[in-house]
């Protein structure tokens, strides 16, 4: 992997990647979601977010593949894509929360292995980590 300071494409294409993290309500909906598939009315009940921007925040999450959707009869599901997405909201929650032991979660999420089942973990930042 070429570091991002070698390659100003890298760093425009990792710029552009973390805006779309960085908007309240889509960080609040991708958190809920690492958490397991969701409906619309359970991602606004549990994030307050409200129709329509929901709707509108969850469009822009699918168009930027951060989640994917499933129909179940008039229902639609919402998850996040894949690992990936999983892990850089994870790190985000431990970094950003409040928790003094961050070094010590971190590692646990750095060395979980890939494409595991999520589990939730109790603690103050409420993060899910591989087992």
């Amino acid at each position: 992997m070429k570091p991002i300071y070698k390659s100003r494409e890298r760093a425009d294409s990792a710029a552009d990647t973390l805006k779309i993290y960085a908007q309240p309500q889509r960080l609040m909906i991708l958190s809920y979601l690492l958490r397991g598939e969701r409906t619309v009315s359970d991602i606004d009940a549990a994030t307050g977010i409200g129709q329509p921007v929901l709707s509108q925040k969850l469009a822009e999450l699918r168009r930027n593949d951060l989640v994917i959707t499933r129909r179940e009869s008039t229902q639609i599901w919402y998850s996040l894509v894949d690992e990936k997405v999983a892990l850089c909201v994870r790190c985000m929650e431990i970094i950003l929360g409040d928790d003094s032991d961050t070094k010590a979660l971190l590692s646990n999420v750095i060395r979980a292995r890939p494409n595991a089942a999520l589990t939730i973990t109790a603690g103050a930042v409420g993060f899910a980590r591989v087992m």
